[in-house]
């Protein structure tokens, strides 16, 4: 049996406190030492075993070429949803001057209230996904999300434009909530880390990249031709998803095979299309409540929710000063303070690409030399230090350079770096908890989503008036000092994560 649990481990599946061993390797592997099908432990889909280690139905055996295809494919659409949030930021003026609209907090509404549908979306998605399967959920979602698309290019009062938006990022939010669950269901751990890490750029570099081909667009066509291409591309990503994407939920997989076989030879503990399915209920209703348990009962994901949600709140605040900082500090147009958000993406791609190839590399020496591989190899000091205080000395450079007009190349390096801290260290997060909750990544990126999300929405509202009152100096150190503190929250993951583990542990 030692021989089962170092497969196990090798692919990214271990049994988590408090359940039962037999029934979790029954779900993942489903081999015995002589490669037999093992029978269900009970009446729940997740204790079916696949047919033996090497079982090519299961998602950890595909291709390469297959697995990349469906990550490039989940990466697309997480690009396109958050392009949605800020590509018509440089906008706001011509919106509010349509709809008669002159409050500041207003126009700061118009942005959060996209990111409040990030919010709200994860409770329904989460659930679904881990009770019925990925695939038909990313369809359906960007459907909904291309309708909700031109729904908002046609809006003709103010009303009706932040209904769409909010619908857009309720629709919006489903590969950003169960993309890593995707990746996860696919990816061993020594290659998790990349593909992670290259699918995280979406919700963070949308942001960045978003306002650059928004500023020239709205310049020459005006703000509605900003959904009509969102609409576009999401359209496009319609048939791309429906022929590319593949099922990667190993019990929907299951149940499938089950209702392809022979009546004589189905399972009866798994159900199928032409039985009914009285348990869906009770696990759906689990499934519901499984994020908010995680986020408020399960203390590694609170502490690691309020990393990576102050930390996306101070950017979602930062961006939201270059709109004014750069026409009035350096004298930037409409389209050229666009391009002050290239250098947060550049630090992005910086940081991902690094720390995507680092934590792999080190779990893949690890299981060279033999070392059992743990959550808390992805929080290495070494890593988290320097970069949780980039965050921090980005926001010092940025405040000070810019109050005093020092040439703008100076703020855009800082936020470059800053950026570049902060995605390492949110990466280094997020594969900590999947590697801690590798059978509910889903719920476990909800959680994260619905707090990153909340802070996201709420603090520009407040934090423009903290700039008005205080200044870029000391508002943004005020920022820096707050991203200081929270460089110990990773390292208290690293020392006390699995004497955290056990304070509670939720029933999942």
């Amino acid at each position: 049996m030692s021989a089962i649990r170092d497969r196990e481990e090798d692919i990214g599946f271990t049994p988590e406190a408090g359940q039962d061993n037999s029934v979790e390797r029954g779900a993942v592997i489903g081999e015995q030492e002589k490669g037999e099908r093992r029978p269900p432990a009970h009446n729940d889909l997740d204790s079916i075993a696949w047919s033996g280690a090497d079982d090519p139905a299961n998602p950890k055996n595909w291709s390469n070429k297959r697995k990349w295809l469906n990550i490039t494919v989940l990466s697309l659409l997480t690009v396109v949803t958050p392009l949605g949030s800020s590509m018509f930021a440089p906008g706001i003026p011509s919106i509010m001057a349509e709809f008669h609209e002159t409050s500041p907090n207003a126009a700061t509404f118009i942005l959060s209230i996209y990111v409040l549908g990030f919010v709200f979306g994860p409770i329904l998605i989460a659930p679904l996904s881990e009770t019925y399967g990925r695939r038909k959920l990313y369809i359906w979602g960007n459907i909904l999300f291309t309708i909700f698309s031109v729904g908002t290019a046609l809006s003709n009062s103010m009303g009706m434009l932040l209904g769409f938006r909010f619908s857009m990022g309720f629709a919006g939010v489903v590969p950003i909530t169960i993309g890593s669950g995707s990746i996860a269901d696919m990816m061993a751990l020594e290659t998790r880390g990349r593909a992670i890490s290259i699918w995280a750029l979406g919700p963070l570099l949308g942001p960045c990249i978003g306002p650059v081909a928004g500023g020239y667009l709205i310049r020459a066509k005006g703000w509605r031709w900003v959904y009509w291409l969102i609409s576009i591309i999401s359209g496009v990503l319609i048939p791309i998803s429906t022929f590319l994407l593949d099922e990667t939920f190993a019990p929907v997989i299951l149940q499938r095979r089950n209702a392809s076989l022979p009546q004589d030879t189905t399972n009866s503990a798994v159900p199928n299309r032409s039985t009914p399915r009285p348990v869906d209920t009770l696990k759906f209703r689990a499934a519901a409540l499984r994020p908010t348990k995680l986020l408020f009962l399960a203390p590694l994901v609170t502490l690691s929710a309020l990393y990576i949600a102050i930390s996306y709140g101070i950017l979602y605040l930062l961006i939201a000063t270059f709109s004014f900082v750069y026409p009035q500090q350096y004298g930037f147009d409409e389209g050229t303070s666009g391009l002050a958000f290239i250098p947060a993406g550049i630090g992005m791609i910086l940081g991902v690409i690094g720390i995507g190839q680092v934590t792999d590399l080190m779990v893949k020496r690890n299981k060279l030399r033999g070392v059992v591989h743990q959550p808390k190899f992805r929080l290495v000091p070494i890593i988290t230090i320097p970069c949780g205080l980039a965050l921090p000395c980005g926001l010092f450079i940025y405040g000070w350079t810019t109050y005093h007009t020092v040439h703008w190349i100076v703020p855009m390096i800082s936020v470059s770096i800053m950026c570049m801290g902060l995605m390492t260290v949110n990466s280094c997060i997020q594969n900590y908890l999947l590697d801690t909750y590798p059978r509910y990544a889903a719920s476990v990126s909800a959680a994260l989503t619905i707090l990153r999300s909340f802070v996201a929405a709420l603090l520009p509202l407040s934090g423009l008036q903290m700039y008005e009152a205080m200044g870029l100096g000391w508002a943004n150190s005020l920022l820096g000092f707050v991203a200081l503190v929270l460089i110990v929250i990773p390292l208290t993951l690293y020392k006390f994560g699995e004497r955290i583990k056990t304070w509670h542990v939720p029933k999942l």
